[in-house]
């Protein structure tokens, strides 16, 4: 009975620190560099980007964010009700992991062995260890795991996972001998074995509600056209065509997810849109390019960054990324049901 009245108590308390009034306590990110906001900044790793042009539209400047501004995860905390930016895993403290934790980490796919080519990175496993840390901070303060899964289940997760896992794996042969062994078909199937594993050990940690982010079309990548494409080519067809095979693979693995684990939902969330508002520019990067796609340090950019689609070789700009949260934010309702919010 002491524990359960410190647990409450410390809900109630937990309320007062929430001015923005969300409908739920807290939002936790996991992923790639479409959503790191830091973690990989201090990593030995070429996948950093906390210098400039990246940053030169965000408040604090350069922070490891792969973009001129805002990221996906960023957007969707806003859309959420959060006042605040969920921090990184890199500098969370205190109780500041109560609100959520952004995990993601930039070239991580759901395989250990993607993006090491770049050096090192988290991938989801990696990710995964990090919440689990978390959990045990919350679980000290609440008074216990049970009160702390009972905490965390009300919270709103997200799953950006998979794009590495071709992009720095499947389609860099001088590095990784996945495409040689297998068919896309194959690989997909081997990442849904792998990605199963994690997002029941995810529901083992207490997630109940779950979005998990479907592939976009990774061929039309500036960075992916200039390396495997032709002249005339706007896109790789047979990098879009994988991810295609992965995001119907993905369908049926959250399909059996939910039958599994009826308390549980597993949303497939598509950011995809046909509704590009002021964007103009689809193909061609906002930023002067290095050899690996991303922006030069101090390089030139474009003025008009609101009209492009693409920041660097790889990774969208804030306007482009506030369209993908908008409609992931649309398709993530399902979650936001039956939620016993911070009052």
């Amino acid at each position: 009975m002491e524990n359960k009245l410190k647990f409450w108590f410390f809900i109630m308390g937990l309320s007062q620190l929430v001015s923005a009034e969300p409908k739920f306590p807290c939002y936790f990110i996991f992923g790639d560099s479409l959503m790191d906001n830091g973690n990989n900044n201090n990593l030995n790793t070429s996948a950093k980007v906390n210098y400039l042009p990246y940053g030169i539209d965000f408040p604090q400047g350069p922070t490891g964010r792969f973009t001129n501004g805002k990221n996906i995860a960023d957007l969707i905390g806003e859309l959420l009700g959060f006042e605040n930016y969920i921090p990184p895993y890199a500098t969370a403290r205190n109780q500041d992991v109560f609100k959520g934790v952004n995990y993601g980490s930039g070239a991580a796919g759901i395989l250990d062995e993607t993006g090491h080519q770049m050096g090192a990175v988290i991938s989801l496993n990696k990710q995964l260890v990090n919440h689990r840390v978390i959990m045990s901070r919350i679980a000290a303060l609440l008074g216990g795991e049970k009160f702390a899964k009972e905490y965390l289940s009300k919270c709103i997760y997200t799953v950006a996972m998979g794009s590495n896992d071709y992009l720095n794996n499947y389609y860099l042969p001088q590095f990784y001998s996945s495409s040689g062994q297998y068919t896309p078909e194959e690989f997909a199937v081997i990442l849904m074995r792998e990605y199963s594993r994690q997002l029941r050990e995810l529901y083992k940690y207490g997630a109940r509600k779950v979005a998990v982010y479907a592939l976009g079309q990774l061929g039309c990548c500036p960075a992916e056209v200039a390396l495997h494409g032709s002249n005339d080519s706007l896109c790789v067809e047979p990098i879009n065509n994988a991810a295609k095979i992965f995001n119907s693979e993905l369908k049926q693995l959250l399909d059996h997810l939910n039958r599994r684990f009826a308390d549980a939902n597993f949303i497939y969330t598509n950011t995809a849109t046909d509704s590009y508002g002021n964007i103009t520019v689809l193909s061609t990067p906002c930023c002067a390019l290095s050899d690996t796609g991303h922006c030069l340090p101090e390089g030139v950019t474009c003025n008009n960054r609101d009209n492009y689609m693409f920041w660097d070789g790889f990774h969208p700009t804030e306007a482009a990324n506030l369209l993908s949260a908008e409609k992931a934010y649309t398709e993530m309702s399902p979650l936001f049901t039956n939620l016993i919010g911070v009052e």
